[in-house]
């Protein structure tokens, strides 16, 4: 049984692997081979990528592809996607092109509200706690000074300070709820600084403080994109018929919590992927997503889908807490090159951006259920992954992917006819 370690951290690259492989892998895995693969021979460019993370070992790379084609507010967009999954940038890219000439994409930033919280427990009387409270309000935002001082100057900063009484939920628990304006930063750091000071100069003998921290929930800080066009315009043989369909899986999604999840984490395929390769932080914005959808007191589709007067129309309405100066947006190589791809977006041209990349992505999902299935284009995608890991050579891939094409891909079918092959 591997023992406890001190000091790990503390060993260079060499000796935690060797620590790993000793301790946790087979003897006939080698490690060393393996990582090393995915070392970067430049070694400050490979020192960049350790200092991101502690007890790094090696990097996790995953496909970095382009959706071209998309056309948002009149601007033409190639979109980066960092991604693993068969079939989204695919599917993205066709979606693009199929809009492109009926308007395309249209988004527009509701608001760019973000929120912080300093949670606090008070056994006293209330009315004492708000004149506190107001007697103090002012000094929270004069302790911030510095710390707001460059946001300031780039029309951020802090928008209000409340007192927001929660003992109907929790014994004694009060917070101090502060909005934010952040601009083109994430704010994450700015926001957590800010609430640190404001808690200790809020702080006294009867007055517990618990935590200070921002909150990933973000709904005052919304974007929503859309496309439409004449329903005959949707499909080449009954655009009626399929905008029908289409409105029926959003209602599905909206009365079936477990069909919007599955509609729901399609779309973050699509906004998860642009979020990765532009150096956001992804998992901060799936669980904003993911309240955001369930706000009425039910889990929902974050997409709606209508026909008036002949016109369908496709939208999406999503919170977005996201940055493009600061943290890795600025370090990281590729996520400056994405940037650098969409024009150096703003943070709020980035939120629509990514909103549309999440639209799309629902588009050609329920575009492919109510229509062929969902299987046959991803298995499709999903062909050269098979082969891969059936460890078929080129000539093989050739020759099974021209017997299977115009059939249903799966892996058993796969399996048998690269079985007959070699046979």
């Amino acid at each position: 049984m591997p023992k406890l370690i001190s000091g790990f951290s503390k060993l260079n690259k060499q000796e935690k692997i060797q620590w790993l492989a000793s301790n946790f892998l087979k003897e006939n895995v080698n490690a060393s081979e393996i990582l090393s693969l995915y070392w970067n021979s430049d070694q400050q460019l490979q020192q960049l990528h350790d200092d991101f993370i502690e007890n790094t070992i090696s990097n996790y790379y995953m496909p970095f592809g382009i959706a071209p084609n998309f056309v948002i507010n009149g601007k033409h967009y190639t979109i980066p996607m960092a991604i693993e999954e068969s079939s989204v940038v695919a599917a993205a890219s066709l979606v693009a092109k199929f809009w492109s000439d009926k308007g395309g994409f249209k988004a527009e930033v509701l608001n760019t509200v973000k929120v912080g919280q300093v949670h606090f427990m008070y056994d006293g009387d209330q009315e004492s706690l708000l004149d506190y409270f107001k007697s103090k309000k002012e000094d929270l935002y004069t302790v911030t000074d510095a710390i707001t001082k460059n946001m300031r100057k780039r029309g951020g900063g802090i928008l209000d300070i409340e007192l927001r009484n929660k003992t109907d939920e929790l014994a004694n628990y009060y917070q101090l709820h502060v909005t934010f304006e952040t601009k083109d930063s994430m704010g994450a750091n700015f926001i957590n600084s800010c609430l640190e000071a404001m808690a200790q100069e809020f702080k006294k003998e009867d007055i517990q403080i618990v935590m200070s921290i921002l909150s990933n929930y973000v709904p005052d800080c919304v974007v929503r994109a859309e496309v439409s066009c004449e329903v005959e315009k949707l499909h080449p043989t009954d655009g009626a018929l399929f905008a029908h369909k289409m409105m029926q899986a959003v209602a599905i999604a909206n009365v079936e919590p477990h069909r919007a999840v599955t509609h729901n984490k399609g779309i973050m395929n699509g906004i998860d992927a642009v979020v990765i390769a532009t150096g956001n932080d992804f998992r901060a914005i799936e669980a904003g997503v993911h309240a955001y959808a369930a706000k009425s007191g039910n889990y929902k589709s974050l997409t709606a889908c209508k026909v008036e007067n002949g016109i369908f129309t496709f939208s999406i309405e999503v919170p977005l807490a996201l940055g493009t100066v600061g943290g890795l947006t600025s370090t990281h190589p590729l996520s400056k090159l994405s940037l650098e791809m969409l024009d150096n977006p703003s943070a709020k041209e980035l939120m629509q951006i990514i909103a549309v990349a999440g639209l799309a992505q629902n588009y050609a999902a329920l575009r492919a259920l109510t229509t062929t299935g969902i299987q046959e284009g991803h298995m499709k995608m999903h062909l050269v992954n098979i082969l891969n890991q059936l460890e078929a050579n080129q000539q093989e891939k050739e020759e099974v992917t021209q017997k299977l094409k115009g059939k249903v891909v799966s892996y058993s079918g796969v399996a048998e006819t690269l079985k007959k092959i070699r046979a």
